[in-house]
């Protein structure tokens, strides 16, 4: 498959330019404005942060893209959809609440919020997946569907179940009603090891599902199977290791979904994708809290093809020293650590990002072979 551009530029700005204009620049370079927006609907899918989460973008960029936009004659929005977990975003009143909170308001980004899945994030549609093997429909939020041209403004940084959070999985499962979280999630089942359970209650409290309880008065955590549905947010704030995910092809399993509905959204109409390397927390803006980056800020990415662009970035974060005061430094500080080669498996031990772009790779969604264009 022949290399894909993608367009990079980092985050140094001297006297007379500023970061908002390095990406208006970027992006106008990577050919946004080769799409034709004329009076079209334009979804910006971005990821607002959960409540007490600073590591999510900052909303200036939002406003820079929604601008470039509408320069072009395009209708923009910001979306996203709802969440499966207990947080603040499990309802577009409460995620609405939470993008303003956060700086998403249609006063300092130009354009106004949606959610794509409505009030209860019911309002879906089965969207077909061309070559689909583990989904043959996606269930997709339905005004990311009713959008013209999607664009991915991401916020790319570790996950523990998919290694990373790029511009696939923004899509991906950004894009995916709760249903279609469920039926991307619920593959594996997480595990407690009772002898690593520390009886803090914090899985219990992150459960939407009510599928933790604990054996007896003080005793330590289970989870029941039957409630569960596989989300994986009690494997991240656990503290102590003590939760697992006993399936282990759960997270190729995810991986390999997250690209299938990315290529249900993307089909059939234009896209762009914009990644941001920077903050690039362990784990997802979805937690509520964010901790220290793993690697240093590196720069910003744009291309037409979010597999080239999800490649570029891991390639970058790879290349870069990882931070000693991080989940990261701690991991390779300890006696036991074997190194993987990679900063988010080594940040993530059952981690294995490559899943995602070798089988988007194979969808036809882009190329994981690129060559890097870099704008001073």
């Amino acid at each position: 498959m022949e290399a894909s551009k993608v367009y990079f530029t980092d985050f140094r700005a001297r006297p007379g330019m500023n970061l908002p204009k390095k990406l208006e620049k970027l992006i106008r370079a990577a050919g946004i404005g080769q799409i034709d927006m004329e009076n079209k609907f334009v979804a910006i899918k971005i990821h607002f942060g959960e409540e007490g989460n600073l590591a999510y973008l900052r909303p200036n960029y939002a406003k820079v893209v929604a601008d470039v936009v509408k320069s072009l004659g395009g209708k923009p929005f910001l979306t996203d959809c709802n969440t499966l977990y207990v947080g603040s975003r499990k309802n577009a009143l409460e995620h609405i609440d939470t993008a303003y909170l956060n700086g998403f308001s249609p006063f300092s980004t130009g354009c106004h919020v949606i959610i794509a899945d409505g009030l209860k994030g019911t309002d879906d549609v089965e969207v077909p997946v061309e070559g689909g093997e583990l989904c043959k429909t996606a269930l997709i939020g339905r005004a990311v569907m009713d959008a013209d041209i999607i664009i991915s403004l991401n916020h790319f940084k570790g996950h523990e179940a998919t290694g990373f959070g790029g511009a696939i999985k923004n899509i991906g499962m950004g894009c995916g009603s709760r249903a279609g979280k469920m039926a991307q999630h619920n593959t594996g089942k997480p595990t407690v090891k009772e002898e690593k359970c520390r009886k803090c209650h914090a899985c219990a409290k992150i459960c939407a599902h009510s599928a933790i309880g604990f054996t007896g008065e003080g005793g330590k955590a289970y989870i029941d199977h039957d409630r569960c549905v596989g989300c994986g947010r009690c494997i991240g704030v656990c503290n102590f290791d003590a939760i697992y995910n006993s399936n282990s092809s759960a997270n190729k399993d995810l991986n390999m979904k997250m690209a299938e509905y990315t290529k249900a959204v993307v089909d059939g109409r234009p896209s762009f994708h914009i990644s941001l390397v920077m903050d690039v927390s362990p784990y997802c803006d979805c937690h509520a809290e964010n901790d220290a980056p793993i690697i240093p800020d590196v720069g910003m990415f744009a291309s037409f093809d979010p597999v080239a662009l999800d490649q570029a970035c891991a390639d970058a974060a790879n290349a870069a020293t990882p931070v000693k005061n991080s989940l990261l430094g701690e991991q390779m500080d300890a006696p036991d650590f074997v190194d993987s080669g990679d900063v988010f498996t080594n940040t993530s031990p059952s981690t294995d990002w490559t899943w995602q772009l070798i089988h988007a790779e194979k969808l036809g969604l882009g190329s994981r072979q690129y060559e890097l264009v870099t704008l001073k």
